[in-house]
């Protein structure tokens, strides 16, 4: 499912000289679910955010290519997407996990969209608990927040992690649907972006 979103790397395996490619993230691939319930908390001695339910930091990278309607026209380009609108928030950084809610707000009412028109969300979890605080203050049905998993399960390219799920939410879209994502900016920051998926 991420084939059309991927350009895969060769590295060379520098003990064989064989020629690798890496098609996904090595890090949780270690998942080891006895583990899971012996690890302590991250944040407060009762907590329940533990490294097994935060992103692992992965190698990654990523590139998109952004225009405008008038440029595209000019270059003969079709665009899989366009921006509708986006924003940024934040609020105290100890309360982090609300900062995308703040930022999906703010950008769907510069778009002038119904949180029920949205089709799909990509929520970065760098935590799993940011996708879940969305969703319930949000009123978000579970079936449209990540639906091929997040950054605790496929990898957090750090640097590459917004591009990632925007590309991801973009690929998953049907035509003329209407997709947000979001993402912790560290600090209590938080931008999301509302797109609608173009026809081909």
């Amino acid at each position: 499912m991420f084939e059309d979103e991927l350009v895969y790397v060769p590295i060379i395996n520098p003990k064989t000289g064989e020629i690798i490619k890496i098609l996904e993230d090595e890090g949780v691939l270690k998942f080891n679910p006895e583990k899971m319930s012996k690890l302590r908390p991250a944040f407060s001695p009762d907590g329940t955010i533990t490294a097994a339910n935060a992103s692992k930091l992965s190698d990654g990278a990523s590139a998109l290519v952004l225009t405008s309607k008038d440029e595209a026209k000019r270059l003969a380009l079709e665009p899989i997407a366009t921006i509708i609108s986006f924003a940024d928030a934040a609020c105290d950084p100890i309360d982090f996990g609300l900062a995308p809610v703040h930022a999906i707000r703010k950008a769907l009412a510069n778009a002038d969209i119904n949180i029920k028109d949205v089709s799909m969300f990509e929520i970065n979890e760098a935590f799993s608990v940011v996708p879940l605080v969305c969703m319930k203050e949000l009123e978000i049905d579970h079936s449209k927040v990540n639906i091929h998993g997040g950054a605790v399960s496929l990898g957090h390219p750090v640097g590459a992690s917004g591009a990632r799920i925007l590309t991801h939410l973009i690929h998953s879209l049907e035509p003329h649907q209407v997709g947000v994502a979001a993402i912790c900016n560290g600090g209590g920051a938080a931008t999301a972006i509302v797109v609608v998926k173009n026809k081909h």
